[in-house]
């Protein structure tokens, strides 16, 4: 893995537009992926997850959904000022998404070599003979059997696992800088789970792209990235490589959600759960967003958006004035020890 970013996200705010006004999914958060890397960004149900990779890729609903402030950085270029024509010739070529459902990312009227084909000839100067030999070079990549048939079948003819390596194929048909993979595993059993991460890691190494891996799956994170984020209604609480997120985590919510993972190593009569639900997008003007279900919670945290603090000299950032209570304990201990001495 290269110190080089390929992706860079600065500042990003994402809002939708209802009738009861703006509401903030995505606020102000900052993050990058380097070549190669995996990052992994976990969180529950409605944080911004899929929200902050629809704005990477230019696919927020029209006329509900906006960019209102920020930058995304591809490779030197800021999507956010990308007209929809440039966005067209980048999605699928130097930023492809494996989509949260299998069963529906296929167009079902056409066959899996139709879609695939198009999706090559769309960014390439193939003639359809040779898309075709790449889309059949594509599925066997994939690990799927006799894929000269499989190119001429229907998606209702696969299974869910096959449904998702084709996807898989066609975001990586023209090799992509960056892959976006949102919940990939989600809708497939355990046993395909495995197959598809083994697969992805696999696609990983081999061509040196980037993965940005959605989920709310810890187990996922644990088995495929490097670096992990939180994210927590519509922020970034924590952020570190991933043996020291799990080794060592900062942010209450981090900690809870750790906590909420089944050890078979330990007996248990009930479950750990985070107390509270997670507040609706834009009703916490002011304070922690956690800050309602944290044990540790304190005045400050109720009238205060605390920032993000950085812990060390590895990356590892968190949002939360415990840590700075930490810092500033250890400030007097040390003071105190010198009047001592």
């Amino acid at each position: 893995m290269s110190e080089q970013r390929v992706l860079e996200v600065k500042g990003l705010k994402t809002s939708f537009f209802t009738d009861d006004g703006e509401i903030p999914a995505v606020d102000d958060i900052d993050f990058y992926i380097n070549e190669g890397e995996v990052l992994g960004i976990v969180g529950e149900s409605g944080c911004g997850k899929s929200v902050t990779s629809l704005s990477i890729m230019g696919l927020l609903p029209k006329g509900i959904g906006r960019v209102v402030g920020g930058e995304i950085w591809l490779k030197g270029e800021n999507l956010v000022n990308a007209s929809e024509k440039r966005m067209k010739a980048i999605r699928g070529n130097e930023i492809a998404m494996i989509f949260q459902e299998p069963m529906t990312s296929l167009n079902p009227l056409f066959t899996i070599g139709n879609q695939l084909i198009e999706a090559i000839r769309t960014h390439t100067d193939l003639t359809k003979k040779e898309a075709r030999l790449r889309s059949i070079e594509m599925l066997k990549l994939v690990g799927l059997p006799r894929a000269e048939d499989i190119i001429d079948e229907y998606p209702h003819q696969l299974s869910g696992g096959m449904r998702q390596r084709v996807m898989i194929a066609m975001a990586m048909a023209c090799r992509p800088a960056v892959l976006i993979a949102d919940e990939p595993t989600t809708a497939l059993d355990v046993t395909i789970q495995a197959q598809i991460l083994k697969l992805m890691k696999d696609l990983n190494q081999n061509f040196q792209t980037a993965i940005m891996m959605i989920t709310h799956d810890l187990g996922v994170v644990a088995e495929v990235c490097q670096r992990v984020i939180v994210m927590y209604s519509g922020k970034i609480v924590e952020e570190g490589d991933v043996h020291t997120i799990f080794k060592q985590p900062k942010h209450p919510y981090t900690i809870g959600l750790i906590q909420s993972v089944p050890d078979i190593r330990e007996k248990k009569e009930r479950l750990y759960s985070i107390p509270g639900n997670v507040p609706k997008p834009g009703t916490i003007k002011q304070g922690c967003r956690f800050a309602a279900r944290c044990e540790h919670a304190f005045a400050r945290c109720f009238q205060e958006t605390p920032q993000l603090y950085s812990i060390d000299q590895t990356g590892h950032r968190v949002r939360c004035f415990l840590h700075q209570r930490e810092e500033e304990t250890k400030g007097d201990r040390a003071v105190v020890a010198g009047e001592r001495s």
